[in-house]
């Protein structure tokens, strides 16, 4: 009998991949979407099931066709890769729920089953990228994911859409270029890809310079992935003008991978075996931390089109998560941890409730979004509350992480001073920012165009305030994400010296 347990980091991957192309043949309408939906549950449910097994003290290993590491292509899930894995495909699952009126209103039902197979792939690569055991499977999956991203974004009606995935097409690809020189490098020195061997090799070779090379290329390969400040150029066009649904995908989970890893390659392979990368790891990625967070969120204050504004808030919050990884401690890497599942239910949250706004206003911009909360209130009032929980107000998911990150910064004298400083500034920065989407909607004369709007569709509209709670039940009931964070920063600072 087979043991269906011990193949679920396979499955994970294999059946989105293996069923995107038979979404294609899906032509009656609906179907395509009902499929998809389907298929992105049952990978959020296996990813579950694997969530509660780390949590059960399992760590799962797999190796395809019993051939084992590092001969043969291995998969692993421990504590890091279950929280992504549940944040991946929780946001594929929950943006697909909500997405069927957007996409039916902006994707016309010829395309729609191409779209949706693009959707599984990128799905699939990304689930692909967090339980691959080995640099070059990490390789083929992120291209994977990044080809079938491309398709997404440029999937909708608004041509702007083009140069903006031309723009994320040539960062993408020469962050990939880049991570994969880098692999090259090692695998001429180590003779191996797999992490785990590749950890044990390094410290044997005698010439660290091209070790130390490797390590330059892969760290700036990945922030061009993870669009770390000032490499982030990309992104705020790309969330901006994808379709909705598409940008709820993305906006969740998509940069979090490419951080995922970065902080692999750095905490298991590099640090342990390069003398002062510690060191180095942290002057790198602070400082382009503080700018993301100060520069990102004075940019979302002047920004006028909603969904532009929110991307830059993206860049801003993906600075908190490098500024406690780059803190190097248990309670800085926790924290990081914790705000990459809670960013996500936040910005998830947020461009939910502007995709139910899309399907009512003609355009996405403060100006037109004048006096709409009174013939929307409930879309309005989840947006609210996952503001709240982005500005990190006490009740909230965002509350949880900034506070640990606080508290992880305290720890460091002086210069912890300074950061909380930056922290505090950043927030206050974000209060803004959502205070003028809150002032538009709420305190502003309707537009006459506006006096006619309806809710957001029902199914849309619980989906919506399913994902606005749950910003607030893990701000009062933290255990899950926090046990999670907590075991895989124990992990990864267990491989450094």
């Amino acid at each position: 009998m087979i043991n269906l347990e011990s193949h679920l980091p396979v499955l994970q991957v294999v059946v989105p991949m293996l069923l995107a192309p038979l979404v294609v043949l899906l032509r009656p309408r609906g179907t395509a979407w009902a499929a998809s939906t389907a298929i992105s549950l049952m990978a959020f449910v296996i990813a579950c099931y694997l969530v509660a097994g780390v949590l059960s003290g399992e760590e799962y290993r797999y190796a395809l066709g019993a051939w084992p590491a590092p001969y043969g292509i291995a998969l692993r899930v421990d504590a890091f890769s279950a929280l992504l894995l549940m944040l991946v495909t929780g946001a594929s699952s929950i943006a697909l729920l909500a997405a069927k009126t957007s996409i039916d209103q902006g994707i016309e039902s010829h395309r729609q089953p191409l779209f949706f197979s693009a959707w599984l792939l990128v799905l699939a690569g990304l689930a692909g990228i967090l339980v691959a055991a080995d640099a070059f499977n990490i390789f083929v999956f992120m291209e994977i994911s990044s080809l079938a991203s491309y398709v997404l974004v440029a999937g909708g009606t608004d041509r702007r859409a083009l140069p903006a995935v031309f723009k994320y097409l040539i960062m993408g690809t020469i962050g990939a270029t880049f991570y994969l020189i880098g692999v090259g490098l090692i695998y001429m020195m180590t003779g191996t890809l797999n992490l785990a061997d590749m950890e044990l090799r390094i410290h044997q070779v005698a010439d660290q310079r091209p070790i130390l090379v490797a390590a330059g290329f892969i760290t700036v390969g990945l922030a061009l992935k993870a669009a770390v400040f000032p490499l982030h150029v990309w992104l705020p066009n790309a969330y901006t003008y994808a379709p909705h649904a598409v940008s709820v995908f993305l906006a969740a989970c998509a940069t979090k991978v490419s951080i995922y890893v970065l902080l692999r390659f750095d905490f298991v392979v590099f640090q342990q075996n390069l003398s002062g990368h510690d060191l180095q790891f942290t002057a790198f990625l602070m400082p382009l931390a503080v700018l993301a967070i100060l520069v990102g969120s004075a940019v979302a204050i002047f920004e006028t089109n909603i969904k532009r504004l929110l991307a830059y808030s993206s860049v801003a919050q993906i600075g908190y998560i490098l500024l406690g990884a780059s803190l190097v401690s248990l309670s800085g890497l926790t924290a990081s941890l914790l705000h990459m599942f809670n960013h996500a239910l936040a910005k998830g949250a947020l461009f939910l409730a502007v995709m139910g706004l899309a399907t009512r206003l003609a355009r996405l911009d403060l100006a037109h979004l004048a006096g709409a909360a009174r013939q929307m209130p409930w879309t309005m009032s989840a947006l609210v509350i996952a503001g709240l929980s982005l500005i990190g107000v006490p009740g909230t998911a965002g509350f949880i992480s900034k506070w640990y990150l606080v508290t992880a910064a305290l720890q460091e004298g002086a210069l912890g001073i300074g950061l909380v400083a930056v922290i505090v500034a950043g927030s206050l920065m974000a209060v803004v920012y959502i205070w003028r989407i809150v002032e538009a909607a709420w305190f502003k004369q309707p537009l006459e165009e506006n006096i006619e709007l309806r809710e957001a569709p029902p199914l849309m509209l619980g989906v919506i305030w399913l994902t606005a709670l749950a910003n607030v039940y893990f701000g009062l009931i933290t255990d899950l994400p926090r046990t999670l964070a907590t075991d895989a920063a124990q992990s990864l600072l267990g491989h450094l010296p």
